[in-house]
């Protein structure tokens, strides 16, 4: 009986990934998903947003605790040290030039936003990136290649499972949301393969996520062009060196 302890164990664990795999499909239900943001200046629910957190990290220690070897299959702890913290801030560093980019390349600015919602913001990005990396990066490549499939095959396998969980796909989604979330799923599974260890994946993630929302406003889904509160405002204004009029009072009869 003792002898199938591990591998009964190790089933378990692999039935808990699958579990926070579904969790992250049903990312939307819980106001958690990369294209839930404020509405008509309404967050979203923060009371689903936190029972979601709380099955997710829930399900990772349950993970932690009931797979015998957690480091060594699924990848599930820091590894290598100095090439952790190199790869780390390596990928922190590209994801929030990214960032950067798309924020100048879709409003020519920096869209700073409101103070009050950085909090929430950053406790989303490092939470998600969790639930992520131990689901995707951990246990869905660390199975892929217990099968003794090719690692770049598997990577991209995972890559492109984890961009579907996050339904980024789906129509009226912003495009350059779902090519970021193959490239965070690319990035994570590669450099979690050099270091041995998810952490550096999980560093890159959070810092990406975070800085999307800090250098557009949102968490991740950007308004069509024209459609933010700023660029409405400045359709309406008249054009610049342009002086408003306003109506002439009727001559008075008494002339």
């Amino acid at each position: 009986m003792e002898d199938w302890l591990p591998t009964l164990r190790t089933l378990i664990a692999a039935g808990l990934a699958l579990l926070l795999i579904m969790l992250r499909l049903e990312a939307a239900r819980f106001s958690a998903a990369e294209y839930d943001d404020t509405f008509e200046g309404q967050a979203p629910s923060l009371r689903r947003r936190v029972a979601w957190y709380a099955i997710g990290l829930v399900l990772v220690a349950a993970i932690f605790v009931v797979h015998p070897s957690p480091q060594s299959d699924f990848a599930l702890g820091a590894g290598d040290r100095p090439k952790t913290i190199f790869y780390g801030f390596l990928y922190a560093a590209i994801g929030t030039a990214t960032a950067l980019g798309i924020a100048l390349y879709r409003y020519r600015r920096l869209r700073f936003p409101d103070v009050w919602s950085y909090p929430g913001a950053l406790l989303n990005a490092v939470v998600t990136a969790i639930i992520d990396e131990v689901a995707f990066r951990g246990a869905v490549l660390g199975i892929l290649l217990l099968t003794g499939l090719n690692p770049t095959a598997a990577n991209v396998i995972q890559a492109l499972l984890y961009a579907l969980a996050t339904r980024l796909g789906a129509p009226g989604r912003n495009r350059w949301l779902l090519v970021m979330a193959v490239l965070i799923g690319l990035a994570g599974g590669w450099v979690t393969a050099v270091t041995g260890g998810i952490a550096a994946a999980f560093l890159g993630h959070a810092v990406t996520r975070f800085a999307v929302f800090v250098s557009t406003g949102h968490a991740g889904q950007f308004l069509p062009r024209g459609r933010e509160v700023e660029e409405i405002e400045a359709k309406r204004r008249p054009p610049q060196g342009w002086r408003v009029i306003g109506p002439r009072e009727p001559a008075s009869r008494d002339r």
